[in-house]
């Protein structure tokens, strides 16, 4: 069973467009509204599409996760999330799903930068989504390019797998981090996309933009702790140290304690003392949480 799942916000003039052109593709489509104040669920309903209603805005991440449990309630084979304001071809569908019905991949994400010349993507919009991009590349080691599109599929074993937590737009890039980190199959298709005339954002873009970052570093350092507060907080406690021993070779040597030198080493043994502690525990928790699983 092929499922598409719309998360939508205040998307009354285009919903039911998105919906009955998807309806050709798949069995099922459902819709989260997440906390609109217009007719956006009432159309999904009158559409026959399945509701989920969020009584007030949650964001982004949270209407994907409540839309990816519904799906799993619903023994669905395969999952396809586009978004309701009109941007993303449903006709592209088969195109999208294809590789995973041919068990090829176990997520497509439709890019819209695969095919420079194909989608006039607005230009700030570009420098932001490439800028995100590529820090997501580094954060999982694999090129992308196109790590903040909404047009994608998911088999079965992928939703599964995939455990979300961030609630805004950092989602998109956490079903990246998680998916390379768990070894699914991946593979990006050029989709093309509409911005003319429609409002595709409901999001100020430096405000977008830092809500992602703040989500990628939160995750790799999640993911990686040892590494990306380990390191740091030993070399801050080597730091410390080297201003203590100067600090004691002054006071050897002159019998007074140069008060800016000993507080630097104080400071860079607590900060560093207090980062490798976290960095510990951080691991300690997500091997505890591994084994549970």
């Amino acid at each position: 069973m092929i499922v598409a799942c719309i998360p939508a916000y205040n998307e009354e003039d285009t919903i039911a467009k998105i919906i009955l052109l998807t309806k050709k593709y798949v069995d099922k489509v459902i819709v989260c509204d997440d906390g609109s104040t217009d007719l956006t669920g009432d159309i999904a309903v009158g559409l026959s599409a399945l509701l989920i209603k969020h009584t007030q805005r949650k964001g982004y991440g949270a209407a994907v996760r409540s839309l990816f449990n519904k799906a799993i309630k619903l023994g669905a084979d395969l999952v396809v999330t586009l978004d309701g304001d009109g941007q993303h071809n449903p006709d592209e569908l088969p195109m999208l799903i294809e590789p995973i019905l041919q068990e090829n991949a176990d997520m497509v994400i439709g890019s819209r930068f695969i095919d420079e010349n194909a989608n006039d993507v607005p230009r700030l919009r570009r420098i932001g989504i490439g800028a995100i991009t590529r820090l997501t590349s580094i954060a999982s080691g694999v090129k992308i390019h196109d790590a903040q599109s909404g047009f994608r599929a998911y088999s079965k074993k992928a939703i599964k797998l995939l455990e979300l937590t961030e609630d805004g737009m950092g989602a998109s890039t956490e079903i990246l981090l998680k998916a390379y980190g768990k070894d699914l199959r991946i593979v990006e298709l050029p989709i093309t996309v509409r911005y003319k005339g429609l409002d595709t954002s409901t999001h100020h873009p430096l405000t977008h933009g830092m809500s992602v970052v703040t989500s990628i570093i939160k995750l790799v350092v999640e993911e990686q702790p040892l590494t990306f507060l380990g390191i740091p907080g030993f070399i801050c406690l080597l730091v410390g140290i080297f201003f203590g021993v100067w600090m004691l070779q002054g006071y050897a040597a002159e019998h007074r304690i140069i008060t800016n030198i000993a507080l630097a080493s104080i400071g860079f043994i607590l900060i560093g003392t207090f980062t490798i502690f976290t960095a510990i525990t951080l691991y300690a928790i997500s091997r505890m949480n591994k084994i549970r699983k």
